[in-house]
């Protein structure tokens, strides 16, 4: 009996052991399976966030944002009371001030009430407008985010044409040594070194060109930074960016629900609604409450005292000038509201669209990438080296020779083109999106 319990504990815990196995597997097949977001890259991250602390266009956002937030509940505040003081009925014959019963040395406090609901709706305003520029901040951060990615992508990608270039120089003046040491012997042509000549000299242009690509490259990233000294750019490998497992509809949804663009835009149209409903508050009469204390010198006849006076009043606007004023503003504001509406219609319209074009591009870059990196890339390299070959035993021109060499060398940069083409529509897609995207997992 003890022996057949061993057995079934051993058989319990071989049990256990497979069902954590197959659990664990099923959690990796399963994190794999969803997708997960696309690591930046370090030196990318650091230069994003860079520009997001010291860019001063974006310091002035911010400004501006706090100052519209503070000055929302000024906007719904009553106007400051006015106090004054005044003499009343004041003889002209004697200008004494206790000869005429009426007259009186006054002081006076007046307020202004506009019309009920219509301070409510002035602060709520402010504070859209706050929240709009808020908006736009974000739009502003997703577009240096943008900007930044695109820029130093272009960097990398120019190290990527440096290294070719680098590469053909040295390709070519081996080449043009081979050709002057076969014209020693009688066994070239003359017109073979000139070619080659001429290969290199394009090489050494486009390498001034380069540099001065990098440069302007250079300036811009700095100029987005923020930075009082020039960029410096390290080399930095980047792999194929992977696949987008987020479809089309997904990634407009998601733009429609929380891109910071379309979330301005309905700021404006609630910021409209609520100056349409302002402007009908203008028809009405604001109030004007002013009390007075009036105080009287003693009769100097008689040595009576006269007793001071107080006096209170209210006045009304009169919407006398309502075709002109009243009835414009309120036009005027319900087609702003129309615009905004409009506005909107036409970036939710335009949103999937723009999101299918791009998802269009990276996939084409993709497929082209792997296209020029395996097929072409191999055909080239076969095409260079049977052109040596031929060369060599004098069945094919130099310059066909020369030219296909060259054609595998610019095979491999046009790959590397399309990769990073392909990184600089990722970094598109996801400030309209505004939010990073989700790819496949690793396989």
């Amino acid at each position: 009996m003890k022996i057949t319990t061993q057995a079934a504990v051993r058989a319990n815990g071989s049990s256990c052991l497979r069902l954590f196995l197959l659990v664990l597997v099923i959690l990796y097949l399963f994190k794999t399976s969803i997708g997960r977001t696309q690591d930046i890259p370090q030196k990318l991250s650091a230069l994003i966030t860079e520009a997001l602390q010291n860019n001063q266009e974006i310091r002035g956002f911010e400004e501006k944002v706090q100052a519209l937030k503070a000055e929302a509940p000024a906007a719904g505040s009553l106007p400051d009371p006015m106090v004054g003081i005044a003499l009343t009925n004041v003889p002209t014959d004697s200008f004494e001030l206790d000869q005429e019963a009426m007259t009186q040395k006054q002081l006076f406090i007046s307020q202004k009430f506009p019309w009920f609901g219509t301070l409510a709706l002035t602060e709520q305003i402010a504070s859209l407008k706050a929240f709009e520029q808020e908006s736009m901040l974000e739009v502003r951060k997703l577009a240096i985010a943008r900007q930044v990615s695109e820029t130093w992508y272009d960097l990398l990608f120019l190290e990527q044409n440096f290294e070719e270039n680098k590469r053909l120089v040295a390709i070519v003046k081996q080449i043009l040594r081979v050709t002057e040491t076969r014209y020693s012997t009688g066994a070239g042509l003359q017109q073979d070194i000139l070619a080659a000549q001429v290969q290199l000299s394009e090489l050494i242009e486009e390498d001034v060109t380069l540099n001065s690509k990098q440069r302007a490259l250079f300036d811009r990233l700095g100029a987005l930074l923020n930075r009082t000294n020039i960029y410096s750019q390290g080399k930095t490998e980047l792999p194929v960016p992977e696949e987008i497992i987020v479809s089309k509809d997904a990634l407009s949804a998601q733009a429609l629900r929380s891109a910071p663009l379309l979330e301005a835009q309905r700021a404006v149209i609630d910021r409209a609604k609520l100056e349409v409903d302002l402007a009908e508050k203008d028809y009405m009469p604001n109030i004007d409450v002013r009390l007075s204390y009036g105080q009287r010198e003693d009769n100097p006849v008689n040595g009576t005292g006269r007793a001071d006076l107080l006096s209170i009043g209210a006045t009304f606007s009169v919407p006398l000038w309502q075709n002109i004023k009243q009835d414009n503003k309120l036009a005027a504001a319900k087609r702003r509201l129309s615009s905004a509406e409009k506005g909107l219609i036409g970036l939710e319209l335009s949103l999937p669209h723009k999101i299918d074009g791009l998802l269009a591009e990276i996939a084409s870059a993709r497929e082209n990438h792997q296209l020029f990196a395996k097929a072409l890339s191999f055909q080239a390299s076969q095409l260079a080296d049977s052109s040596l070959a031929a060369y060599s035993v004098g069945k094919v021109e130099f310059n066909s020779m020369l030219s296909a060499r060259i054609r595998l060398e610019r095979v491999e940069l046009k790959s590397e083109k399309y990769k990073y083409e392909a990184y600089k529509k990722l970094a598109e897609l996801e400030e309209i999106v505004g939010s990073p995207l989700t790819f496949a997992g690793e396989k």
